[in-house]
């Protein structure tokens, strides 16, 4: 059982992480069906990936069907989520429009490196020092 500890979570996984997040920012207490709504997927589907992450470590369900975040589970989504707003603003920086720029983010999220995440972050970081002299 070592090793399912140490997997390595799919863009999906990460995906609802990140919904979950949003969400529990929202409202405080977050049910299946809530992100099945804000993702606009099957409870069904919901349901398997929620149990996924449960059985891996990333969340836990209270005896009232409540969806909460292990340390595990915060840290990463919180890191997810960070990563989606930097490239989102990031993009808009570049002159991309909001929406499309939030689309893009999306998807660039889960796959650029992190070596690459920090220097478009430095290099953002850079530039925004430029401006205001």
């Amino acid at each position: 059982m070592k090793g399912v500890k140490n997997m390595k979570i799919h863009e999906s996984g990460e995906n609802y992480l990140e919904a979950l997040l949003m969400l529990k920012q929202e409202q405080q207490l977050v049910r299946s069906i809530d992100i099945a709504k804000k993702m606009d997927f099957s409870k069904a589907s919901v349901s398997r990936a929620v149990n996924k992450l449960k059985e891996n470590g990333y969340i836990v369900i209270d005896e009232q069907g409540f969806l909460d975040f292990t340390v595990k589970g915060e840290n990463l989504a919180s890191k997810i989520y960070d990563r989606h707003k930097f490239f989102t603003e990031f993009l808009i920086y570049l002159g991309v429009d909001e929406i499309v720029a939030a689309e893009d983010a999306c998807k660039i999220e889960h796959v650029l490196s992190n070596q690459s995440y920090q220097a478009m972050k430095n290099y953002l970081l850079k530039a925004k020092n430029k401006l205001k002299k």
